[in-house]
């Protein structure tokens, strides 16, 4: 039998749960709904874990968005594209994207292009080409960089 939690043992759980690491509205959400709570007691919960800055959606955003940059080198389509799936508003997707400097998105894409180039063991150039370009569209970058250095690893 599943335990049944208070209101306040659930803020408690709560508070822990969002003090561990940045989360977003739909993951608190979903974790006071695999605790049984009622909406009135999730909303209830929800706002208070706002009022004591324990959940702050503008945070969620930056933080993940710088994470996910520089330790999973991810493109700003793919940082947009998650943030999106976690209903982050668009306001707060724009300034998370901020926090990313042009000049570390440019190296970590140099970094990891060259990285990934060199990586990929095709002797077809239009195989090894369609691959470089498969991964790098993945991991979120925009194509026109990506095109643009795929020719230029081709000359070298």
């Amino acid at each position: 039998m599943d335990p049944v939690y208070t209101l306040k043992e659930a803020l408690q759980k709560l508070e822990r749960f969002c003090a561990y690491q940045e989360r977003c509205h739909d993951e608190v959400v979903s974790k006071l709904y695999s605790l049984k709570m009622t909406s009135e007691e999730i909303d209830s919960i929800v706002v208070q874990l706002i009022e004591n800055n324990f959940l702050n959606e503008t945070r969620f955003a930056c933080s993940f968005a710088r994470g996910k940059h520089r330790i999973k080198n991810w493109g700003k389509i793919r940082i947009t594209n998650e943030l999106k799936q976690r209903n982050i508003s668009s306001t707060n997707i724009n300034l998370a994207l901020e926090e990313i400097s042009a000049e570390e998105y440019a190296e970590n894409f140099e970094n990891l292009s060259e990285r990934s180039w060199n990586n990929i063991q095709e002797k077809n150039i239009l195989k090894k080409r369609k691959k470089f370009c498969d991964y790098m569209l993945r991991r979120g970058y925009e194509s026109n960089l990506i095109y643009e250095k795929v020719k230029e690893l081709e000359q070298e």
